[in-house]
């Protein structure tokens, strides 16, 4: 029994609340030198804890909410009907 728990551990990574940037960046699917410079940017929420850089799954998982949404109402903007431009018949 204790061998397929190890062994089932290996093959499931455990996603702690505060991850480094290697597990943060497994989270997220990007690499660790895009993510280091996301952090260092700005561009998504990190702290540094000493001099390296931590995430918070939660604040990843609203970050990624809050971009979703930012990316959806770009995605579907309002069409004004009048202002449509004519649709030519197939010939």
């Amino acid at each position: 029994m204790r061998t397929s728990t190890a062994r089932s551990n290996l093959l499931v990574p455990e996603i702690r609340e505060v991850m480094d940037i290697r597990q943060a960046s497994d989270y997220l699917g990007i690499s660790p030198d895009t993510l280091y410079k996301y952090a260092s940017e700005g561009f998504v929420p990190a702290f540094k804890l000493g001099n390296r850089w931590r995430f918070k799954r939660s604040r990843l998982d609203e970050w990624m909410d809050r971009q979703s949404d930012r990316t959806t109402a770009m995605e579907e903007p309002e069409i004004d009907t009048d202002q449509k431009k004519p649709v030519r018949p197939a010939m």
